[in-house]
């Protein structure tokens, strides 16, 4: 990485423009094309430095629903339970952790009986009845940025 794809990575940390050209603007004030800014974002996402680029919304206010949600999962069916977990488009966070409850992801839904409904079906489709929900009773957001820049 070069100084320029340093600078690159904390403007888009910190949002991309909502204009009709975004990458034009980002160019403009960082001395370089349109082009080179997709450029230098593709290779960065293929080096695995991007991992994600997209929206981030605030789901409460869009009417959504959030929980917590963990599984104990058979070490020998990880891949497969979370093959399942992952079908569903609700699902925005899926991780594994050491504990008994080893399988944990997110649910975000239009109500409850809807997540209620997807949790039982992950129940039924895996076998695996030991599922903790917890649902979100109070919103925290924690934001990262990491400056590198300097590094």
């Amino acid at each position: 990485m070069d100084q320029i794809d340093r600078e690159l990575l904390n403007r888009v940390q910190e949002g991309i423009p909502v204009t009709e050209r975004p990458y034009a603007e980002l160019a403009e004030g960082l001395g370089i094309g349109e082009f080179d800014v997709m450029e230098r974002l593709r290779l960065l996402k293929e080096a695995g430095v991007i991992r994600r680029m997209g929206g981030v919304f605030d789901s409460r206010r869009l009417g959504y629903k959030g929980t917590l949600c963990a599984l104990k999962v058979p070490q020998e069916r990880i891949e497969d339970v979370a093959a399942v977990v992952n079908r569903y488009p609700g699902i925005t966070h899926n991780y594994l952790r050491r504990h008994a409850y080893n399988m944990w992801f997110t649910v975000l839904s239009e109500s409850q009986e809807k997540t209620e409904g997807i949790l039982a079906e992950i129940k039924r489709e895996t076998g695996i009845e030991d599922l903790l929900n917890l649902p979100s009773r109070r919103f925290f957001k924690v934001r990262v940025k990491f400056d590198v820049k300097n590094i």
